[in-house]
Order: C-alpha cells, then structure tokens, then sequence
C-alpha cells in the first residue's frame, strides 16, 4: 500500500480524505472503535473550510454543523444570570470581510460531528479504514516502511509494507518517540476537564446570546462553558490543576455539578453529568517532522493552546501539505527532494501559531491559565488562519525574511502564500479560482498572457508534469472569465501580461510580475526548483 496512516481522528481521516480525492491508496489504523463522541474540536477555520470544499465535503459538513450556525463570538461573564458580562468578540467575521476574500467561510461543527463526515467521505474514495487496530511496530528502510499493526477486537497482528507513514498519532505519539524525536517550545500551559452534561432550563439562563464560548468567571467556579444544541446538551472545561495535587478522581460527578451551578449562578439547576475527558494545553513543536519515510502531522507534530482552535485547523492543514506531495512523488512528477519541504514549510507555520494561540489564552483568560497578556491584542485571527505563508520550501522567488504568519491579513500572491480568491465563469458556470487547485499545478495568466499559455503547455510537456494553463479575460479565447470589477492583474500583483504559477494545495509556487524574452526557460526553471526536479 502506497501510504499507511497512523491515527484516526480529524487529522488522520482529514489525510485519508485528500489522499483518496488524488487517488493516493492507503490503510488507516484507529486503536479507538469508532469516531469521537466527545463535542470538541469545533472551530473549523475559513482555510480549512476552502479545503474541504475542494475535497467535495464542505455542504455534507455544514448540515452536520447546521445546529450551532447561528453561534458567533466568544462572552465574559462572572455568570449568567446577572447583567454584567462583556463580548470578547461579538462576530466572528465582523462585516463581512470572509465573502470578499474565501467562497467559503467559518464553520462551527464539533469533532464528534465533523469526524463521521470525513470517515464516510474517505472510504468512499476507497480509503482502507480500520478501527480498534492499533500500530504496534514499524521499521523502515530504503524502499518503504513494514509495520505491524493489532487488531484488538481478533487479538491478531498483520503486517503492513507501505512506501510512506504519516503518523497522525496524537500528542504522545509512539512513532515521534519511537523516532526519538523530541519537542521545543514552553511546555504545558494549563489543564482542563471537560465535562459533557444535560440541563434543561440552563437554556433560559443564556437567552438569545448564541455564543461559541462563555468564560464564566466566578473565582469560586470558573470555566468555560460550550453549548452543543443550544437546549439540553453543554459542555463546561473546569480547571484542573495536577501540579498541585489534585487528581481526576477527584471530579466527582456530585463536585462536577456543583462547580457548573455556582458558575451559571443557578444553585437549583438540575445537572446530568454524561461524560468527563481531561486535556492539556500546551506549546510544543517537534523539532523535526519527519524521518526518512516518516512523516508527523497534527498533534504529534505541534501543541497549542485551544483558544482560536489554532491546533486542529493546523493538523488538517499539514496533511492538505503532505498529502499532494506524496502523491506528486509517488506519480514520478516530482522529484523525492519534495517530500523535504513538507517539514521547511509546515514547521514555522506551527511555531508562530503556536505562540498566538497561547497568547490569545492569556489575552482572553482561559479558565487555568494565569499567564499575563503582554504580547497585546491577538486581533487578526484571519492572519493565523489564512495569512501564514511558506517562505522557504517548495516555492521559487520567495522573500526568505518574511514571517512565516504575518501581524495583519492581507490579499496577496506573492510566492508561498495563498493563492488568491476571485470568482469567474469557466464554461458557463461560476467558480472560485481557489476550486482550480487540487490535482495538478495551474498556471493562470491574464488578458496579455498568450505567450505564458503556449510557454506553460510546452515547459509541462517536456518535464512530463500535470500543468493546466487557464487564460482569465473576456475574450473567446480565455478560458476563464473574471466577473465584472475584478482585475486579475491587479489582485495577483502582476501587470496584465504576467503569469502566477499555483500549486495544488493553492499555494502560489512562483510569479512573474510581466512577459519575459524565454517564458519557457523561465517556467522549465521555476518548475524543477519547486518540485525538486533534477537534472
């Protein structure tokens, strides 16, 4: 099998997903028995969102999340029941600016939710998914990796030979520590129960104020408080502090309870505890992400700090990075060197979301977390979330100095960032660019760019690389047609006889500003530097 994936939960079904939608052949293996049942997870970013609309997934999972979609910002409170309480964020895209920029946008939809979304997408791709199998041990060596695996419902072992191993392993993943691969960063930060229950008239106390999050700050019971239907069903994350002693045994479903009733400020709530997890928050990155054919990704790769949900949308998106590289290698049009880059692009990425989510704890003060705010206002989410940009790796003509997540948003294509969003029609239907970008590079040129049109077709042809040229004008013969205001020149940052070079994750791989004398040379070039062609 092409590829073995080790994990199964939003990051590993994420990369079962995009693999399968590229033809990628590959074996999943979940020691759980089945998806998760616990509602978290839940903030699916506008980027993220782009990509699983790419992947054919994005309306099954909006009807999934449908019940929280009026849900917006995040609410401070010392309860619910008095007057006092202060919006953190009141929107989370405040007029509207997520329309202009994305055909998708945000999507509160819970792991337990979102999970079973992605498990059915995935094996109808023909992904090999097995749950209540464990990894019990791997080896690799020049050609591929062999792993045993478990299943725990037979009590039997198989062996499994695959050409790679992406270990979507979680935060104590075995195969980063079987790798010896060791972690930087601060540590852990805080600690939390969370505790799922039923309440019937706490849907009174909220009213019409549909939030993501309340923090409830009462210094006798604090916490945060989730809703899952907006009726019965809520999630409270307590506190919890192991550094001085205090252990999970000691979240008593009676304790459980009460700490949720002096909180909401309602002493005679009836509360049904139905379930307790603990998780940690943390800043962690590995210092490597991969070895030889191993590859980590999601939170066996990076922690981070819930708030902004940061690490999920960080995992899913490392596996988008990989996965087309994979597959580029495994199709022989990419030289193995690729694979390299996965680890110099998603790294830095990771890192300097990393410390924004931490300090958007510290800003919003995070149930368990005492740290003091001294970076300032984490304002420009949009900045972590679509912002981060890849300066060195699989890109040609990138500014190496740049941030690898900038401090404000804004619309660009310069090499290594997202490749920019404006609707056109191709054949009569509307499209955004962004749905151009999945299996093969594009090259996208304007109303001027006929020379980059014949350069591209031919550059791809002689290096034997998947390369769609698309002209984008109103002419007969573009094959795209900008709606009316949009001027593709101007929003990729080119004169009108320039081209933009996009990889399949939609990432702009090299620009040219205007026409160049040898627009074949010129692409040849910028084609063997990003996908590690040699000779």
């Amino acid at each position: 099998m092409p590829v073995l994936i080790v994990g199964g939960s939003l990051v590993g079904l994420s990369a079962s997903l995009f693999l399968g939608r590229l033809g990628i052949g590959h074996v999943l293996v979940e020691k759980h028995p089945r998806t998760s049942h616990h509602p978290r997870g839940r903030g699916n970013n506008i980027r993220t969102m782009e990509l699983f609309r790419t992947a054919g997934v994005e309306s099954a999972i909006r009807e999934a999340a449908s019940v929280l979609a009026g849900n917006h910002g995040i609410l401070q409170a010392p309860s619910l029941t008095g007057t006092e309480h202060d919006w953190l964020f009141r929107e989370i895209d405040p007029g509207g600016r997520a329309a202009r920029i994305s055909p998708a946008g945000w999507c509160l939809c819970s792991q337990n939710d979102l999970e079973p979304v992605l498990l059915g997408a995935a094996r109808d791709l023909g992904g090999d998914l097995r749950f209540s199998t464990e990894l019990r041990s791997f080896e690799q060596d020049a050609d591929g990796v062999t792993a045993v695996v478990w299943d725990r419902r037979s009590e039997r072992p198989s062996r499994v030979r695959a050409d790679y191993l992406i270990a979507a392993d979680g935060p104590r993943s075995p195969v980063r520590e079987a790798l010896g691969i060791g972690q930087s960063g601060r540590g852990e930060l805080f600690h939390n129960v969370s505790i799922t229950f039923r309440a019937k008239r706490l849907a009174d106390a909220v009213g019409d104020r549909r939030f993501i999050a309340c923090y409830l700050t009462n210094p006798e019971a604090d916490g945060a408080l989730l809703p899952v239907d907006n009726q019965e069903q809520w999630v409270f994350h307590a506190p919890w502090h192991p550094e001085r002693g205090e252990t999970l045994e000691e979240f008593t479903d009676d304790r459980c309870a009460r700490h949720i009733r002096t909180a909401v400020g309602m002493p005679d709530l009836e509360v049904e505890i139905t379930g307790k997890a603990p998780w940690h928050a943390a800043e962690r990155v590995a210092d490597h992400y991969g070895d030889g054919r191993v590859f980590l990704a999601g939170d066996s790769a990076h922690e981070m700090s819930p708030t902004g949900a940061f690490g999920s949308n960080t995992g899913i998106q490392d596996a988008h990075n990989l996965a087309w590289k994979i597959a580029a290698v495994l199709g022989g049009w990419a030289g193995p060197g690729l694979l390299e880059t996965y680890g110099t692009e998603r790294r830095p990425v990771a890192q300097a979301t990393s410390a924004r989510a931490a300090a958007r704890s510290a800003e919003h003060s995070h149930p368990g977390y005492s740290a003091p705010a001294t970076e300032g206002p984490q304002s420009d989410v949009m900045a972590v979330a679509m912002g981060y940009r890849y300066v060195r790796g699989a890109v040609a003509g990138a500014d190496p100095s740049a941030p690898a997540v900038p401090a404000r948003f804004r619309v660009s294509a310069e090499p290594g960032s997202r490749a920019p969003h404006m609707w056109v029609h191709r054949c009569g239907v509307r499209i955004s660019t962004l749905d151009l970008y999945e299996r093969t590079c594009v090259l996208l040129t304007g109303p001027g760019g006929a020379s980059w049109y014949e350069a591209g077709r031919r550059a791809a042809d002689a290096l034997g690389v998947p390369l769609v040229c698309y002209r984008v004008g109103d002419g007969p013969d573009h094959e795209l047609a900008p709606e009316p205001g949009v001027d593709w020149a101007e929003l990729h940052g080119t004169a009108p006889d320039g081209a933009v070079l996009v990889r399949p994750d939609g990432f702009v791989a090299w620009r040219a500003e205007r026409s160049v004398p040898a627009p074949e040379a010129a692409l040849t070039r910028a084609l063997r530097e990003v996908l590690r062609l040699d000779g």
